[in-house]
């Protein structure tokens, strides 16, 4: 008898992108298709960060409806909008984080059911393959323990806490054995890794770099106030990728301060420059529109910002979240002053970015490239992939190129969309 057939619909971050790599790899009477429209089951894994976050998950629940599918509900929106979504008929379960490793059961299911699950749990099971995937995401951590004043991602993740390093030593080690090379670190609060063992961010990268089929490291998002001396010692190491993403949310004293961040404009900006010099690409978040972000105040914010040396950027415009201190405050800032705002950045570092490839062009360094895609026609084969320096890359070749293997070059051509290169 065929299995049934499911469907996994990620939203939101790397994390996320992993806890959905194990619900993969609990199904034992339940296949896993790429294909939505091929699919019997559908699991929606939710990302509640923003209202805009919300509304993506329930639009695209809205619109599965009268095609005749089961639809599951689990992430960071269940104990959101878990409860409502039941209430309406518009799935036939919500199950939270914690019993995502007993998928395998939960989809069995015949009647509607809502299970919160708890906050404190972490993951057992070792992966042995990334469905889909050229380079494998590794949760290290769950759940953090900043308060920050516009976020709800604590309540619903939970307080931080660390997987202990051998079971992350030995995931690691048994993707090398299936082929990956590449690895990125994730966790809602990364650089708390370690505060529950007395132990640091900076000795794990030790033991992950020691693994001789480890090629290239990744780093997700870090918080400035974490980052110590001897990790940025250790950042000289040739495993670790040119680029680091330090969530920044503002710089304006004043919002950083009404954010309840524990950055600070001064220490941010001497940290960036530090890590300019030692040739890092630098991405940052940054959020605009946060209530009472007056005139005066973005002015100010945005001629701090010119000064960071910023190649890539994810902004978002504020989003007020229940329960949050941020969502009680006045002075709200219009949707259509946020948008302005969001792009002033944006074409800031575009600038920045186009600028940081043109300068890597000149040198003539070598870059090294995963290839991730790879397309033909009767006279070249066209790939893609990223560079060390978290920049995509357009390969022209007449010779063939094959998905998941690494190329090393030193020409390309700086575009303002991406980098270009013939071989």
């Amino acid at each position: 008898m065929q299995k049934p057939k499911v469907f996994f619909k990620t939203f939101g971050c790397r994390t996320n992108l992993f806890d959905t790599q194990v619900m993969i790899h609990s199904l034992k009477d339940f296949s896993q298709t790429p294909y939505e429209e091929d699919s019997d089951i559908i699991v929606v894994n939710s990302c509640t960060v923003t209202n805009g976050a919300d509304s993506g998950v329930r639009s695209y629940i809205n619109r599965l409806q009268n095609e005749g599918k089961k639809i599951f509900f689990t992430g960071c929106g269940v104990k959101t909008q878990g409860q409502d979504l039941l209430q309406k008929g518009l799935i036939v379960g919500a199950f939270g984080h914690s019993y995502k490793e007993s998928i395998n059961e939960i989809l069995k299911r015949t009647q509607n059911f809502y299970l919160e699950g708890d906050l404190e749990s972490l993951d057992r099971n070792i992966i042995s393959d990334f469905i889909g995937k050229s380079r494998a995401f590794i949760k290290i951590q769950e759940g953090c323990d900043f308060a920050c004043s516009y976020c709800i991602i604590p309540s619903v993740r939970g307080k931080a806490r660390s997987f202990e390093k051998n079971k992350i030593i030995n995931q690691i080690t048994k993707l090398t054995q299936n082929g990956f090379s590449e690895f990125i670190l994730t966790g809602t609060n990364m650089g708390s890794w370690g505060k529950d063992s007395n132990e640091n961010l900076t000795s794990l990268l030790e033991s992950i770099c020691a693994i001789p089929e480890v090629k290239r490291l990744r780093l997700g998002s870090l918080e400035p106030s974490q980052i110590t001396q001897d990790f940025l010692d250790f950042l000289d190491h040739p495993k670790i990728e040119r680029h680091l993403h330090i969530a920044l949310q503002h710089t304006s004293p004043f919002m950083l301060k009404l954010m309840n961040r524990q950055n600070t404009f001064e220490k941010d900006l001497e940290l960036f420059n530090t890590l300019a010099k030692k040739g890092f690409a630098l991405g940052s978040d940054f959020i605009v529109g946060h209530p009472q972000e007056s005139q005066e105040v973005w002015e100010e914010a945005f001629s701090n910002f010119a000064l960071f040396p910023l190649t890539h950027l994810h902004s978002f415009i504020y989003s007020p979240r229940s329960g949050t201190f941020s969502a009680s405050l006045k002075e709200r800032v219009s949707g259509d002053i946020s948008k302005i705002r969001k792009k002033q950045i944006e074409a800031k570092v575009t600038e920045n970015n186009f600028a940081f490839r043109q300068k890597l062009s000149k040198a003539n360094k070598p870059i090294s490239v995963l290839i991730e895609e790879v397309k033909s026609n009767e006279n070249s084969y066209l790939a893609s992939g990223f560079d060390e320096y978290y920049n995509k890359i357009q390969i022209t070749s007449k010779t063939p190129l094959t998905k998941d293997s690494w190329i090393t070059f030193q020409r390309f051509m700086p575009q303002m969309d991406k980098n270009y290169a013939e071989i």
